[in-house]
């Protein structure tokens, strides 16, 4: 019983699909240089994409640090004024013998000017907080003492002894106050 081991080209070209996979068409290797070099486009395309976020990256942390590093020019350009009208009021003060009335046109001008700082202030978002007489609330107020009040219910600010203030909503400076208590009651 012998076996005819001879096998048609047929049946070798299906037993090794590799070898039938090796061979291809002009029109198939044409389709691979074209894919390739979409290959290459794309992959050119990622690396000038990539180095453009990277550039951009840099560039925005540069603009953020430089916007943090003078986001009070605004401010300060608007108080430079008001800095020049005190030294101008201490010139005329060390420089002019007193007249009559002298001391209250000086008390006048500084007045002025505090009022123009405070305004400059406002207009940046700057708010006091009001406290006398109001209840104590301990996201605004800093109580250094409690005193006895017949008058200011307890738990109320008696009285208000550094001013507090807000930017915006954000607090800055928590207003220093003395807090009412009941008075003792008498024996």
């Amino acid at each position: 019983m012998s076996e005819d081991k001879t096998e048609t080209p047929e049946a070798e070209t299906a037993a090794n699909p590799a070898e039938e996979s090796a061979v291809l068409t002009p029109g198939q290797i044409a389709d691979l240089k074209t894919r390739a070099a979409k290959a290459d486009e794309n992959w050119d395309r990622l690396l000038r994409t990539t180095a453009d976020f990277d550039n951009f990256k840099k560039r925005a942390a540069r603009e953020k640090l430089e916007a943090a590093q003078y986001a009070s020019a605004s401010l300060l350009q608007k108080i430079l004024p008001v800095l020049d009208n005190f030294e101008s009021a201490l010139a005329a003060a060390q420089n002019a013998a007193v007249p009559p009335g002298g001391i209250a046109s000086f008390q006048s001008g500084v007045t002025m000017i505090q009022q123009q700082l405070k305004n400059v202030l406002v207009e940046s978002g700057l708010e006091e907080i009001d406290s006398a007489g109001r209840p104590f609330d301990p996201n605004f107020h800093e109580a250094v003492s409690e005193q006895e009040s017949a008058d200011v219910p307890a738990g109320h600010v008696l009285q208000q002894l550094r001013k507090g203030y807000k930017l915006k909503e954000r607090l800055l400076r928590p207003a220093t106050v003395v807090v009412a208590k009941k008075p003792a009651a008498k024996s």
